[in-house]
């Protein structure tokens, strides 16, 4: 006998007084506790499947993410290096493909034009009103060609403006690296530019018409044809030879080159090309490898755990299905579309293999031999970019989160917490009703209560009655 049958019972007991609102609220709770109880249960199964589906989504998303990482910063980055370290610096970028052998020659690193103004006797001199206009272009010995593309700029230099004053204003409004510096022979304005040979520059100071001396604006004027000294370096392109083939920049800094290269040029080497190489990463492959394997055996193992069509919490899920799809064909996918016909292009190149129970193993004698063979093709398919080991594992843990898929991971979770919502929504109308049936029982009993305490009292009257008459006949 359950407990609210009993509450009932004793409530009825022995013809006593009954507690009438006890008795309204048990019977209400008996009518409808089976169908809480079940819809209760079903909620509960429901979160677990909520949280198991959670589960292999997180776990998914931890494992793409620390290949990502491990490739990115760890012992699986890219690493290029230079034969002669003197003539630039070395960099892969993110999604460089880390193969190839390259060579370089510098023949003129980019400079930026560099001018140092006629001495003033101190940095707090002024320098005279009027307007200080700069224009870009090529100084070619005593000439300068203006580039029309760069915007000339026009400076106002006011009457209590220092040589201090102005080389702030021309930082400010010029964008140059300007500054003042004291010398053996007094005060200087040094004005330097960007790289590159159409940065250089000329300045033109119209002042009242003093003349050049100190004082006048004109006597900061400079252009090549009237140079005495002024000029320190002049603006220049960077020449070089990336594997033979000529090229220039404004900058030292070099992208765009194979292999997602970047160089800063530091230095040159006429005649003496060096060559970039990327470092043999086939013993961090293979213990990259056997850490995957193990990773990838924790995600099949909880799948394998919670799919399981006798008590797993997602036995028969769509989400798992798919899954376990994906996971089969691993090893096969071709992650590299673009390997040549001896190169790796599979997880399954690189020695992952799998058993019908969807275990997976490395095989290392197969591993070792694409390594020996191709070691640079398999260093390329650790990149973060569009190809590759990291490229496979994002994406499977994108297509199992996606949201408008419903066969995904995330689309079982959005189905179970659709029918929690449902459920809830059920529960609720239970509820009503259940308390509508408590208001109806306790307006019956309550009236019943009234008949009852009536009837008692007729009762004890009778009784009452019955006593007296007995002892008068006596």
């Amino acid at each position: 006998m359950d407990q609210n049958t009993t509450s009932i019972v004793s409530a009825l007991g022995a013809g006593s007084g009954i507690d009438m609102v006890a008795l309204a609220n048990n019977l209400a709770e008996v009518r409808y506790a089976a169908q809480i109880e079940q819809f209760q249960a079903r909620s509960e199964s429901l979160e677990a499947r909520i949280s198991a589906a959670s589960l292999l989504r997180s776990q998914l998303n931890e494992l793409a993410g620390a290949v990502g990482e491990r490739i990115r910063n760890g012992d699986l980055a890219p690493n290029a290096s230079i034969g002669d370290p003197s003539v630039a610096l070395v960099d892969v970028g993110i999604g460089g493909e880390a193969g190839g052998n390259f060579t370089l020659e510098v023949a003129q690193i980019a400079s930026a034009q560099t001018l140092a103004s006629q001495n003033y006797t101190s940095t707090d001199d002024l320098v005279g009103a009027g307007t200080l206009t700069i224009r870009f272009g090529a100084v070619d010995g005593t000439s300068f060609t203006e580039d029309t593309n760069q915007t000339a700029i026009d400076i106002t230099i006011e009457a209590t403006d220092t040589l201090a004053n102005v080389a702030e204003k021309i930082r400010v409004e010029a964008g140059l690296n300007a500054y003042t510096i004291n010398t053996g022979n007094g005060a200087q304005l040094v004005v330097k530019g960007a790289e590159g040979a159409n940065n250089g520059f000329v300045l033109e100071g119209a002042g009242s018409g003093g003349g050049a001396t100190p004082g006048n604006l004109e006597y900061l004027s400079w252009n090549p044809t009237t140079d005495a000294g002024e000029l320190k370096r002049t603006a220049q392109n960077a020449e070089f030879e990336f594997d033979g083939v000529a090229m220039s920049n404004v900058s030292n800094t070099i992208t765009g080159l194979p292999s997602g290269l970047s160089l800063t040029l530091t230095g040159t080497n006429t005649g003496a090309a060096t060559t970039i190489s990327f470092a043999d990463n086939s013993a961090q492959i293979s213990g990259f490898m056997g850490d995957f394997v193990a990773a990838l055996n924790d995600i099949t193992g909880a799948l394998n755990e919670l799919a399981n069509p006798r008590g797993g919490d997602l036995g028969n899920d769509s989400g798992t299905r798919a899954l376990k799809r994906a996971l089969s064909g691993l090893t096969t996918e071709v992650v590299m579309p673009g390997a040549a016909g001896n190169e790796p292009s599979t997880l399954g190149d690189l020695g992952l293999s799998i058993d019908r129970n969807g275990t997976f193993s490395l095989d290392t004698d197969r591993l070792q031999a694409t390594l020996a063979n191709e070691p640079e093709a398999a260093g390329a398919m650790f990149t973060t970019g569009l190809f590759g080991v990291f490229a496979i594992m994002d994406g499977l843990a994108r297509t199992m989160s996606d949201r408008s898929d419903p066969g995904s991971l995330f689309g079982s979770e959005q189905r179970y917490t659709s029918q929690i919502e449902r459920i809830d929504e059920r529960l609720e109308r239970i509820n009503e009703q259940q308390e509508r049936l408590r208001e109806r029982l306790v307006g019956t009993f309550a009236a019943a209560d009234t008949n009852i305490g009536a009837s008692q009292s007729t009762l004890s009257f009778l009784q009452s009655q019955i006593e007296i008459w007995n002892n008068s006949n006596n």
